[in-house]
């Protein structure tokens, strides 16, 4: 038999074996000797090897009793150490079948578990015969370590063996089978069993569930003679994973009502339910079961409902039960800032994030995965950077798509988009999701031929597209007004890959069509959406109004836009900015009653003066003179930060600014002169893309 083979740490040869003649006493003469009852009190290996010379001293080194629990302890014991079992072994003439069955489960939970297969090999060779204890060990690793070639050679050993019709060896194989994603040959061992017990029927219906069949599962289910928790959990799991959150729940209810008394893996998967439900109803209910049935201390189901309570948006009620755990592990930290992040808390996930680096809990890579969105909404390029040099530090970074595709979307959005080129360039696997960040991140800075040249290259190395990808791929064409390209992307998505559009893609259709003047293009766009448009689409054709002054249409526009989302004031402001372009300004003051007044002050700013910039007043909201207009427009937001970055960074310092609305055409002719003024290069990062100022011009080419 052809196993896999694995380089082993411990000195191994059969050479070092030593004739020794074993003849062990009565049972019970051994079972009642002073120094194996010491070696069943041992709790370190330091007192072990002190037992260990008891036993040579007292001859009891002679008897496959005493050294077949000396390597049970060291093997398998958390208190032992498999390598002194194994010179342990080396020292035994023949060892017996229990010995090496032994070992090999030690090393099936070691950090190495393929050094079980090795061992099984030489356990072979040696001429011991394996039984039906030795078979579920090396099973149960073949479908830890996904090595179904391997799993398929002990099954055909199992036969020639005559274990075939051995219930703990068939559930064993089932279980392998179905983890390593052979349903089949697990359903095929299934049938074929002469006898099965709820072992075999519930790793069969894990396998089912984990790979969302589940109708066989629950068919499977009914049938199983005894219904335990585990094969509960596995239903319950299994529709969970599938999406099908209400009948996980219903599950629950009905594994209640049967009387079975669910464990804490039970309670972590319902609240995983409830969460990706978001049925905070039911989670407080479960909550209350938990806390009626003492679990309300076990940390695994604390951190699951600080988990069910940060998706369902109660983060107050999270982090009450996050401050009231007296020990917090990686996952507690996790859920918390996660939730954070989720819910575009991202001040207080970097908050949190900072106060757990002060604690002592090391952040994994599903911390960074959670903190690093937060960086890139905040534009928080210095923690970032941070982080990612955390990661080289303490990750295999460029084996680690997730994470890299992660650090790809925050230097993006951070504006260093040059950096996010680095990190895609230097993976050694791309993931889809990689492309697409990489894309994305191209096209919101305005590179869009780079963009569409990556897409094509993607294509062309057999990766498919997805509506993430398209996305990017519109956007490029929206942020460089290339109508044309943009229709040929848009019908090649729903016809080359037929991908059905969403939202999103119409909208910056509608956004693309709507800043080229093609308005009944993007009205008959909208009309034959199957969707309703949302507050996105009416807003990217309000802009669009606004730029090319069509008030009529913007009014209609900006109805749509009050009725969805009434509180939102961008559309407020859009719809002024429309009016007072128009010089109607009873109709400005009537919009500027809903909004509230910021009071502005006139804060002239004589080098603009100086070098000939003249604010377009027609944005100003209100009928005031000239003079107090320029005032007003001086104290926009992208103004303020830009001035307080002048003031508080060295000369020739990059500055860069984040904002929720797109930049006025005020702001980005200003931002032009600054940058030539004072020498400085101002990335700003507006709602749809980058801003890349320097010696008076902009990336954009004045087009956004």
């Amino acid at each position: 038999m052809a196993f896999i083979s694995s380089s082993s740490s411990f000195p191994i040869s059969p050479a070092t074996f030593h004739a020794q003649p074993y003849s062990d006493p009565p049972y019970k003469l051994l079972q009642k000797h002073s120094s194996l009852t010491l070696l069943s009190r041992c709790n370190n290996i330091h007192t072990l090897k002190q037992v260990h010379a008891h036993i040579i001293k007292t001859g009891l080194h002679n008897t496959h009793f005493a050294l077949s629990k000396l390597i049970e302890f060291c093997a398998v014991s958390p208190s032992g150490d498999l390598s002194y079992a194994i010179s342990i072994l080396e020292t035994i003439q023949d060892p017996n079948q229990f010995m090496w069955n032994t070992i090999i489960r030690g090393l099936s939970l070691s950090s190495d578990p393929a050094l079980a297969i090795v061992f099984y090999n030489r356990m072979i060779l040696s001429g011991i015969e394996p039984n039906s204890y030795t078979f579920p060990i090396l099973l149960k690793t073949c479908a830890k370590m996904a090595v179904t070639h391997v799993g398929k050679q002990l099954h055909g050993q199992i036969l020639k063996l005559g274990l075939g019709s051995d219930v703990f060896v068939n559930s064993s194989l089932i279980n392998m089978y179905a983890q390593c994603s052979e349903l089949d040959n697990a359903r095929l061992v299934f049938d074929k069993s002469v006898v099965r017990n709820e072992v075999s029927f519930t790793a069969l219906i894990t396998g089912y569930a984990s790979r969302g069949r589940m109708a066989e599962a629950r068919c499977l289910f009914d049938k199983i003679p005894i219904r335990d928790a585990v094969s509960w959990n596995a239903m319950i799991s299994g529709y969970g994973h599938s999406g099908r959150f209400g009948e996980a729940l219903l599950f629950f209810k009905e594994m209640l009502k049967a009387n079975v008394k669910p464990n804490e893996s039970t309670i972590v998967t319902v609240l995983s339910s409830c969460a990706q439900s978001g049925s905070l109803e039911l989670g407080n209910w479960v909550r209350s079961w938990v806390e009626d049935h003492d679990l309300g201390s076990n940390l695994r189901v604390v951190n699951a409902l600080i988990d069910m309570y940060s998706k369902c948006g109660n983060l107050d009620k999270a982090r009450d039960l996050f401050n009231g755990l007296n020990q917090k592990n990686v996952v507690s930290w996790n859920a918390m800032i996660g939730g954070y992040t989720q819910m575009s808390n991202y001040k207080e996930a970097l908050s949190l994030f900072r106060v757990m680096l002060r604690s002592d809990i090391e952040p994994n890579d599903v911390t960074l995965l959670c903190v690093l969105p937060a960086c890139a909404h905040l534009g928080a390029l210095d923690l970032g950077k941070w982080i990612h040099s955390y990661i080289d530090k303490n990750f295999l970074t460029y084996t680690n798509k997730s994470l890299c595709t992660s650090l790809i979307d925050m230097y993006a959005k951070c504006g260093n988009i040059k950096a996010a080129q680095q990190v895609f360039d230097g993976m050694e696997v791309r993931s889809l999701a990689s492309w697409n960040a990489m894309i994305s991140g191209l096209a919101i800075h305005g590179h869009a031929s780079m963009a569409f040249e990556l897409f094509s290259k993607m294509v062309d190395l057999g990766f498919m597209p997805d509506d993430i990808t398209f996305v990017g791929v519109l956007s490029a064409c929206n942020h460089a007004g290339l109508v044309d390209l943009g229709r040929h992307y848009f019908s090649s998505m729903i016809q080359d890959y037929n991908i059905s559009p969403k939202l999103q893609h119409y909208g910056i259709m509608i956004d693309l069509l709507g800043q080229a003047k093609l308005f009944d293009e993007a009205e008959s766009l909208i009309k034959n959406m199957e969707m309703k448009p949302d507050g996105a689409i009416w807003g990217s054709l309000l802009g669009a109004c606004k730029v090319h002054n069509r008030v009529e249409l913007g009014e209609y526009v900006a109805q749509h836009l009050f009725e969805l989302e009434p509180e939102n004031p961008g559309a407020y402001v859009l719809l002024s900015n429309i009016y007072a372009a128009a010089g109607r300004w009873d109709d400005v003051a009537k919009i500027r009653t809903r909004l509230h007044d910021k009071g502005l002050k006139k804060v002239p700013d004589r080098l603009l003066d100086m070098s000939g910039f003249k604010p377009d007043t027609s944005e100003v909201l209100s009928d005031m003179d000239d003079d107090l207009k320029e005032g007003a427009l001086s104290h926009h937001s992208e103004k303020l930060a830009i001035a307080f970055g002048l003031i508080s960074t060295k000369p020739g310092t990059t500055i860069r600014i984040v904002k929720n609305l797109r930049v006025c055409g005020n702001c980005h002719s200003a931002t032009k002169l600054i940058s030539k003024i004072f020498k400085r290069e101002i990335i700003a990062r507006d709602r749809n893309r980058f801003h890349h100022f320097k010696d008076g011009s902009c990336s954009c080419n004045d087009y956004w």
